[in-house]
């Protein structure tokens, strides 16, 4: 693969696995796009590699006290975050919400690799779930944290995380909606979102690890891709929960919409 597209794709991959626009639609996309050759959904995982250590590294003390909080050590010295200290039962909130797109990923693996690998089918979710979120967005009271999260609020945004399943939603993009739609506020709905990725994205990134010499790449290409998505990764979700606390999701909705139309017109004059 061209060293050009090696970084590009790392980049993409970082940038657009945590902003609400949909990575799987860009990393599919970008070849199409560009005249690349497709680097297929094999490398588009092994990517996932970096971004999950990078989500893994940004919240790992917050994963620290979920644990302690679920298994009842309460006097652990890392709880710093009263909020996460209120919500004891998260940990199991969590586990809960991730069977919706755990049991969906397992039946659809397929259908999901190919069919849904469509131009048309990404560019018509970019613009659906952009106009969702701006709905979400204006009609949300933005008022609940995460210590006031409910059973009832976790399983319906990890219902929507099985959405993400289809090219062009973004697992970012639906959930960080479902919690807008909890009315949660927008740092603590993109929070939750990153929490709620992690478990469905390791279980992968750690089946494809496992994988990566029987794929048909060269190594540099891998090591480049994980480390150059990884720290992309950690530098975007610090700018978007910094972002989110004083700002709209107005901007992302706009991008989708664009870039989803460009998407859809572009499909047809090429077919």
């Amino acid at each position: 693969m061209p060293l050009v597209q090696v970084i590009v794709l790392a980049i993409l991959q970082g940038v657009t696995e945590f902003l609400p626009i949909s990575s799987s639609a860009h990393l599919a996309l970008a070849p199409w796009l560009f005249g690349w050759k497709d680097q297929g959904l094999d490398y588009d995982i092994a990517l996932h590699i970096g971004t999950t250590v990078s989500v893994l590294i940004y919240f790992f003390r917050d994963w620290l006290q979920i644990l302690a909080n679920g298994f009842g050590f309460t006097s652990m010295r890392f709880h710093d975050d009263p909020a996460l200290a209120r919500n004891p039962k998260l940990l199991w909130y969590l586990v809960a919400a991730t069977i919706p797109a755990g049991v969906l990923g397992l039946l659809l693996k397929d259908i999901v690799e190919t069919t849904l690998r469509s131009p048309f089918l990404m560019g018509s979710m970019l613009v659906a779930v952009g106009l969702l979120m701006f709905w979400a967005e204006r009609r949300a009271t933005h008022q609940r944290s995460i210590a006031e999260m409910t059973l009832a609020d976790c399983m319906f945004i990890g219902c929507a995380q099985a959405m993400a399943l289809i090219p062009g939603t973004s697992r970012s993009g639906i959930t960080l909606t479902a919690g807008l739609m909890r009315n949660l506020d927008r740092a603590t709905a993109a929070r939750f979102s990153f929490l709620l990725s992690t478990p469905i994205v390791f279980a992968a990134a750690a089946k494809d690890a496992l994988q990566l010499r029987k794929l048909d790449f060269a190594a540099s290409d891998l090591v480049i891709g994980i480390v150059l998505s990884g720290v992309t990764g950690c530098a975007v979700i610090a700018f978007l929960l910094k972002f989110l606390r004083t700002n709209s999701v107005k901007p992302f909705v706009i991008y989708r919409v664009i870039f989803g139309i460009i998407v859809i017109a572009l499909a047809f004059a090429r077919s």
